[in-house]
């Protein structure tokens, strides 16, 4: 064992210091050494390993030589001041800091802190708790040792909400879902109800504001802009007004049955008939129809508005700019391959109680309550077969597509009939889309860039303040500027929203079954398909990784939405 003489502080007592004849005292192990350094004079000095390690090697080397005689000389420690490091999140938005305890050194303090933080430019988001909670263990660590702890965090700016626009009133097809009550508390399933109609002054439709939302801040100051909730536009249509004293508020100026458009509602007038039949002969209405009976073979009708249908459609044509609502159901006959004597299209939605051997389309969802048997069916919405409760509604047979998915109580038969479903096949012109409008975004980026490039090489405003036609140009110039940014940032806005569409495209288009699917069942999720080869119990079928997988675990909707 080393004397402990034989190590000592230097002058300024920084640094500790051996001092030894190797012939003497050697040899001498690493071990040894750092006894040494243990003893509580040097214990919170820092050790230099490299010198100790070296020391060790040159003190055995000289052992017994001719140069051991003479005294070796070597820092084995010294004295370190605490030390601080800021680490900060690429994107800006938080910031850690880490304190070394000190080797003898001077010991980290607020003020120090503080001036790393206005160095790193940390000026937003501090925490003062935490900073002083650090503080605080770093003075219970020993020497060299960490301690660390988030102390600034950035504020996301949080972005403004759409305009919503929101239905005060029911419309025909949703008395499909809503069979009435007997007193006896039973339900009368072919009682629908009155008939919807809307009085002068009613209150029709609320626009619900986009909102501007709130900038936020990095923890370097700063500022990060908001995203603007996007506009809707709310029109007066048919019949319809706004409130004298509120512009968001669209009220009935009339009588009659109230209409949902993409903008806003109309209040059609009402044509009412007990049947269409050759007595009557084909229908075409500038307004809403309700027929309290039933659709005859043959009979073709149209609409501007609803066509309400309370009893039967039967190999008929029905073509509404608005809702087609059949209370009972929609039946037809095949005439050949892949056409039905039935055609129903609507540009909003279609619902019935059940369908056969017909050719349903509509830009809404479609919903049939009971059963779907042996028909076309083409939505760019959602397919809905199933009464409210979820217990009843069989998809058999024909061709179901439906854009934005799928949910039946039952797909397919138990004598395998072949059923042929479609869902969710937009995906690649979406993203073609979803690329055409970063390219758009990306020219308009490069358009600012060259007005301002434009800009920044012009004259000294002395040379050309007097020149008129110079500042029209220039004018110009900051204009079209402002009109790119203005364009670019609704494009951005448009992208984020098109670019999470696309990604959870598979994730939200899907089929829903909620009791069964039978064999010989062919469906088509995107390009992935797959026929059933056997039957499949409640389950979620979607498109992952561009395979149909059936997921049993997942609840599926319980109840169509109108």
């Amino acid at each position: 064992m080393l004397d402990p003489e034989l190590i000592e502080l230097n002058s300024d007592k920084t640094k500790a210091e051996l001092r030894l004849i190797p012939n003497v005292h050697g040899p001498v192990t690493h071990e040894d050494i750092m006894r040494l350094l243990s003893l509580p004079e040097f214990a919170s000095l820092f050790p230099l390993e490299p010198a100790i390690t070296k020391t060790v090697a040159k003190i055995n080397s000289l052992c017994s030589q001719d140069d051991g005689k003479f005294e070796l000389y070597a820092t084995l420690a010294e004295r370190r001041d605490g030390t601080i490091a800021i680490e900060i999140s690429p994107d800006k938005m938080q910031a850690s800091l880490k304190l070394t305890a000190a080797w003898g050194g001077k010991q980290i303090d607020l003020p120090e802190i503080l001036t790393h933080l206005k160095k790193n430019n940390v000026c937003m988001g501090l925490s003062k708790l935490k900073i002083q909670a650090l503080l605080k263990q770093l003075g219970t660590l020993k020497a060299g040792e960490v301690c660390q702890s988030d102390i600034a965090q950035g504020k996301a700016p949080v972005n403004g909400l759409n305009a919503v626009l929101e239905r005060k009133v029911f419309l025909a097809r949703e008395r499909l879902l809503q069979p009435q009550e007997r007193e006896d508390g039973s339900v009368d399933m072919r009682n629908l109800g009155s008939l919807i109609v809307v009085k002068a002054n009613d209150l029709l439709m609320v626009k619900h504001p986009a909102t501007e939302g709130t900038p936020g801040y990095n923890i370097k100051g700063e500022v990060l802009k908001q995203k603007p909730g996007k506009d809707a536009v709310l029109q007066a249509g048919t019949g319809t007004d706004f409130h004298p004293k509120d512009p968001n508020k669209l009220i009935a100026t009339v009588p009659g049955q109230p209409v949902e458009t993409r903008t806003g509602m109309n209040v059609d007038d009402i044509l009412q008939l007990k049947d269409v039949d050759i007595g009557t002969g084909h229908i075409s209405f500038k307004g809403s129809i309700l027929i309290t009976g039933d659709v005859h073979e043959g009979m073709v009708v149209k609409s501007s508005g609803d066509i309400t249908v309370m009893g039967f459609v039967d190999s008929a044509t029905l073509e509404a700019e608005g809702d087609v609502t059949v209370s009972k159901g929609i039946i037809g006959r095949q005439i050949k391959a892949n056409e039905y004597s039935t055609n129903i299209h609507s540009q909003g939605q279609i619902s019935a109680q059940f369908v056969q051997y017909s050719n349903l389309v509509a830009k809404g969802n479609i919903l049939v309550t009971k059963q779907l048997l042996h028909s076309h069916t083409k939505t760019a919405g959602s397919l809905t077969v199933s009464d409210p409760s979820g217990r009843r509604g069989d998809l058999v047979g024909g061709v179901a597509r439906a854009e934005k998915g799928i949910t039946a109580v039952v797909i397919g038969a138990t004598a395998g009939t072949k059923t042929d479903v479609y869902c969710a096949m937009e995906h690649a012109e979406l993203k073609q889309d979803l690329k055409l409008l970063d390219e758009s975004v990306k020219a308009m980026v490069v358009a600012s860039l060259d007005i301002e490039a434009r800009l920044n090489k012009l004259p000294p405003k002395s040379e050309w303040q007097g020149d008129a036609a110079m500042i029209e140009q220039i004018k110009m110039m900051l204009d079209e500027k402002n009109r790119i940014m203005d364009e670019r940032s609704r494009e951005e806005l448009e992208f984020d929203t098109f670019k999470q569409e696309v990604e959870g495209y598979y994730e939200k288009y899907r089929i829903e079954v909620l009791k069964h699917v039978f064999l010989n069942v062919e469906l088509h999720i995107g390009p992935a398909n797959h026929r059933t080869a056997r039957e499949h119990g409640t389950c979620c079928i979607a498109n992952v990784s561009q395979e149909i997988n059936f997921d049993y675990n997942a609840k599926a909707k319980a109840a169509p939405t109108a």
